[in-house]
C-alpha cells in the first residue's frame, strides 16, 4: 500500500515549529508492516490543492496534517470537498461537542468555530478529544482520489487520534504481512563500533533487514525478518553488549529504571549541578514516579552543594567544582540527606563559557552510590552545545544507575 504524508503548516516551512509528524508516522506504520513513500509539506492556504491533486495517482492512502482550524487559511476540508465534489453539512453531534468545550472552559464558541462542524458527504468523524478539530476520515472513490485521513496538526491532538482511530481503520485497509521485528536500546557505545562488532557476524543471515538510529547517548538498532533470523542476530548482540542493552523494546531508559526500582521496592534521589533538574525531570516523566523517586536536590551553587550535601569547602576550593571528589561527595551527601536507597550525582560544565585547559568545556564527572555498595565515579566529556550537553549527561547519568541496578558497576 503506497502512503503518502501532506503537511499543512506555514510554521513548518518558516522552523517555528519542528515537524515531527514523519518520524511519528513512519514509526507507527512500521508496526502495521507499511511504510511512508513520500512526505510534502506545504504552506496554509491554497496548496493544498494542487499537493492533493498531484498526490491523488501515486497511492491508496493520504494522511493530511494541520488545515482544520477555525481560521481562514485553514481549509483542507473545504478543498477535499471541492475537489471531490462532495457536499459540506454541519454535523450536529460534532458541533454540540465543540460548544461543550469552550463551555467547560467557561467561554462560548462563534461563528468561526462552526466551521470545525462542517463535514464533507460520506465522510467518516475522526473524534478529537483534545481539541476543537474533528479529524476526517474520506473513503477512496474509485477512478477518482485515494482514502484520505485528514487530522489536526498539534501532536497532543493528532497523535492520540491517529493511535486510537487511523490505525484501526488502516489494519482493514491494507493487506501487508506484518514482518516481526525486535529493537535493541543500546548505551555507551557508539553507532559505527557497533556495526563493526556486529556487521561481520549478521550480514549474511538469511531473511534479516537491519539498521541503526542514532540519538544522544544511545543507538537503536532494529532487526526486522523471520524470527528465527531475527533470534540469530539478537544472540549476537546480547553476547557482544550484554552490559549495555539497555532493552530489547522501545521502552525509554527512564521507563525501564522506574519500572526496575518499583519491583525492587526501592527509592532514587538526585543532586544536579550541569544538568539543572533535568534528570529529576526525565524520571518523573514517567508516570507511577512517585513511588521510587525520593527527591532531587538542584545544586548548582557552591554553597548549595556544601549546604544541602555537605560538600566541605575546602574540597570545592582544592579541586572545583567539577571534580571526581566533589562528584563523590555530592552523590553520598544526596544519600544521606535523601534517605533513599540509590543516588546518582553530577556536576559539569555545560558551556560555552567556562571551560579550561584543564577541564574543557563538556567535562562532567558523574557518581552513583547505594546503601551497602561503593560510590563510582565516571568522568566524561560530552562536548556540544549546551542543550545536547545536558540531555546527554542525563542520559549517561540513567544508564550509570541502570548498570549499578544491573550489578555491572
Amino acid at each position: 500500500m503506497r502512503i503518502e504524508v501532506i503537511n499543512t503548516g506555514t510554521e513548518l516551512l518558516l522552523g517555528k515549529v519542528i515537524n515531527t509528524h514523519a518520524a511519528f508516522f513512519g514509526d507507527e506504520l512500521f508496526k502495521l508492516g507499511l511504510r511512508i513513500t513520500r512526505q510534502t509539506t506545504i504552506p496554509d492556504g491554497e496548496d493544498i490543492h494542487r499537493a492533493l491533486e498531484e498526490a491523488f495517482p501515486r497511492c491508496e492512502v493520504i494522511l493530511v496534517t494541520g488545515g482544520l482550524g477555525p481560521t481562514s487559511d485553514d481549509i483542507t476540508r473545504e478543498t477535499v470537498a471541492g475537489l471531490l465534489g462532495l457536499a459540506l453539512h454541519k454535523d450536529d453531534a460534532v458541533w454540540e461537542f465543540i460548544r461543550q468545550f469552550f463551555l467547560k472552559r467557561g467561554r462560548e464558541p462563534n461563528s468561526w468555530n462552526e466551521r470545525q462542524a462542517m463535514v464533507p458527504e460520506g465522510a467518516e468523524v475522526l473524534h478529537n478529544p483534545n481539541g476543537t478539530a474533528p479529524g476526517l476520515f474520506v473513503p477512496a472513490i474509485e477512478g477518482k482520489s485515494p482514502h484520505l485521513f485528514l487530522m489536526p496538526g498539534p501532536p497532543r491532538e493528532l497523535r492520540p487520534m491517529f493511535r486510537d482511530q487511523v490505525i484501526p481503520r488502516l489494519r482493514k485497509l491494507s493487506a501487508a504481512p506484518i514482518l516481526p521485528w525486535r529493537n535493541f536500546k543500546i548505551y555507551g557505545v557508539g553507532e559505527s563500533n557497533i556495526a563493526e562488532v556486529i556487521e561481520p557476524r549478521i550480514q549474511d543471515v538469511e531473511n534479516l533487514e537491519y539498521g541503526y538510529c542514532c540519538r544522544l547517548g544511545e543507538v537503536d538498532v532494529r532487526l526486522i525478518g523471520t524470527e528465527t533470523a531475527i533470534e540469530t542476530a539478537s544472540e549476537v548482540l546480547r553476547e557482544e553488549f550484554s552490559e549495555d542493552i539497555v532493552t530489547e523494546s522501545e521502552t525509554p531508559i527512564e521507563q525501564v529504571l522506574i519500572e526496575r526500582l518499583t519491583e525492587a521496592g526501592q527509592t532514587i534521589a538526585t543532586a544536579e549541578s550541569c544538568t539543572g533538574g533535568l534528570i529529576a525531570s526525565t524520571l518523573t516523566d514517567v508516570s507511577g514516579s512517585s513511588a521510587v523517586f525520593h527527591r532531587g536536590f538542584i545544586t548548582y551553587a557552591n554553597q548549595a552543594k556544601t549546604d544541602l550535601l555537605g560538600v566541605p569547602e575546602a574540597m570545592l576550593a582544592e579541586y572545583g567544582a567539577v571534580s571526581e571528589p566533589v562528584a563523590r561527595a555530592m552523590v553520598e551527601g544526596c544519600l544521606e540527606n535523601s534517605h533513599a536507597d540509590h543516588a546518582i550525582a553530577v556536576t559539569g560544565i555545560a558551556g560555552p563559557t567556562g571551560g579550561s585547559e584543564a577541564k574543557p568545556v563538556g567535562t562532567v564527572y558523574i557518581a552513583v552510590t547505594s546503601r551497602g555498595g561503593e560510590t563510582v565515579v565516571r568522568h566524561e566529556c560530552f562536548t556540544s552545545d549546551r542543550i545536547s550537553f545536558k540531555q546527554r549527561t542525563t542520559r549517561a547519568a540513567l544508564d550509570l544507575l541502570r548498570r549499578r541496578l544491573c550489578g555491572f558497576v
